[in-house]
């Protein structure tokens, strides 16, 4: 039961930290639509489900204790973060008005942005790492740490998707959109701010 205590606590912390994710789904709830944020949602989801299958499978440990493996890791995440910052800082502004987006996001391109963003996070990767190697003990049966994982997939899920749902509120964004390049170029410059975190950033 405390093993169990310590894996919700420390997730829920874990999942409500602002971050890439954070950012991501917002820009697209507001920017986008509500399906956008969903998805992007979902894919950080999907994108945690990496992180736990190859902690699982011993891989975690490896990287941990691999400095050119985490590395790569690092400057891969960062490099995707300043690209997608970048992107948002030259976007131009709008012309029209009401709600339609600027540019529009297929379904896979939403679901596609939330699970890079998660599963290039090294964030995400000692998060999940840690969590698996100090918390869960090595006896807890196999059924069980996958129902760990699974819970740890749907929180992010959950929050994130209810992050959507607050950023595609039609007040929200009837109230927003009107300033919606300003918006894109702060959530880019916060992509990049993160990004050269994560490529500076010590072990």
């Amino acid at each position: 039961m405390t093993e169990l205590i310590a894996v919700i606590t420390i997730t829920l912390v874990a999942v409500i930290s602002p971050g890439p994710d954070f950012a991501m789904v917002s820009r697209n709830s507001l920017m986008l639509s509500r399906r956008a944020g969903v998805l992007t949602a979902l894919g950080i989801g999907l994108g945690v489900l990496v992180h736990v299958g190859y902690t699982m499978l011993g891989v975690g440990l490896l990287i941990r204790q691999s400095r050119w493996m985490f590395d790569t890791i690092k400057l891969l995440g960062a490099a995707y973060l300043i690209y997608l910052g970048i992107r948002m800082l030259l976007a131009r502004p709008r012309q029209a008005q009401g709600v339609a987006p600027a540019v529009a996001l297929s379904d896979m391109a939403a679901l596609r942005s939330g699970f890079l963003t998660n599963v290039l996070n090294p964030k995400t990767t000692v998060f999940i790492v840690s969590l698996f190697m100090q918390v869960v003990q090595p006896q807890t049966p196999l059924a069980i740490q996958l129902g760990y994982g699974a819970f740890i997939s749907l929180a992010h899920i959950a929050w994130f998707g209810l992050v959507a749902l607050c950023f595609s509120a039609r007040t929200v964004r009837g109230q927003l959109l009107a300033i919606g390049h300003w918006i894109d170029r702060l959530f880019g410059g916060l992509l990049v701010g993160f990004g050269l975190l994560l490529a500076q950033g010590q072990r």
